[in-house]
């Protein structure tokens, strides 16, 4: 036997099938992100990590997907640059511009913007500004490589278009009892898996006054940014059923608006609404990565 087989051969590591099948990877759990990480003077990037639970060596919130606040003080700028091949943009408040080698991009509160392999981005805001950004940077670093090809065009969504969209389906929902009433933000690339990017989804949801959304589950990682909501406004969360489809042993994850909280994979969710007003939510996840994958395994309760 050569030297280099043998080399090679220093580094296997196999193991009994039943005892590795499923291997004990750290969990990821329910966690917020308070509105208050946001409330600052300084022009700063707020990484939402949780590297230090996941034990990645690079920020993370979920396994394939990095969110971060991004606060802009009144006349201020700050770049962001990052090595994905994804990212979705959300205004959380706030007005300005954006500037890539293309051209500029005005934007205001409730606006959603999308870009592939962004090599910077210049951010300019004419008032108070804090922006909720999720990219896809985990997962490449996961991979160990970079994007070097657009897999989708960058697309730009007015919030008052959206919001015009999930109020025209709003009342058939309720009506019918739907799971959901909202809708799956597209970008005319990314129509096979009916999705935001090609590897990210996000929905804008409308949970109606004095509405329960029942429950659901799916295998991609949610970072639900609560847009706007009243008090005992919250999501249900666990990991089972019981037969009349009540989540048993519920985590309740009250929503704060302009705040972020995280549905773990396979977690059975539900959405309650016992205020005067509708409130509307914004999940981004790796659902679309899911999809081409054929393992989101989307299930609703009946």
């Amino acid at each position: 036997m050569n030297i280099l087989n043998k080399v090679w051969q220093q580094q296997v590591q196999n193991w009994e099938y039943t005892s590795a099948a499923t291997p004990d990877l750290k969990g990821i759990d329910f966690q917020n992100f308070p509105a208050s990480l946001h409330q600052t003077d300084k022009t700063m990037i707020i990484p939402l990590d949780t590297s230090s639970t996941l034990g990645t060596s690079y920020p993370a919130t979920s396994p394939n997907l990095l969110a971060n606040y991004i606060h802009i003080a009144d006349g201020e700028h700050i770049q962001t640059h990052a090595h994905t091949s994804s990212e979705v943009f959300y205004v959380i408040r706030g007005s300005g511009k954006s500037k890539i080698s293309d051209g500029v991009i005005e934007w205001q509160a409730g606006d959603v913007f999308t870009m592939p392999c962004n090599q910077g981005m210049t951010h300019e805001a004419s008032s108070d500004t804090v922006i909720f950004w999720t990219h896809d940077g985990p997962l490449l670093s996961y991979l160990g490589v970079q994007a070097h090809q657009a897999r989708f065009k960058p697309a730009f969504y007015h919030y008052q278009d959206l919001l015009d969209e999930v109020d025209a389906i709003k009342d058939i929902a309720i009506q019918e009892n739907r799971n959901r009433a909202g809708i799956i933000l597209g970008n005319l690339d990314c129509v096979t898996t009916k999705s935001l990017t090609h590897d990210m989804w996000s929905l804008l949801n409308v949970l109606p006054k004095h509405c329960v959304q029942k429950a659901h589950r799916h295998n991609s990682v949610a970072l639900d940014l609560a847009i706007s909501a009243g008090k005992h406004t919250y999501t249900l969360m666990g990991k089972k059923v019981d037969k009349q489809g009540n989540i048993i042993d519920p985590i309740r994850a009250d929503w704060v608006s302009n705040s972020v909280f995280i549905t773990p994979p396979g977690w059975w969710h539900s959405h309650h609404n016992e205020s005067d007003q509708d409130a509307y939510v914004f999940p981004v996840q790796d659902a679309g990565l899911h999809t081409y994958a054929r393992t989101l395994d989307i299930q609703f309760v009946r």
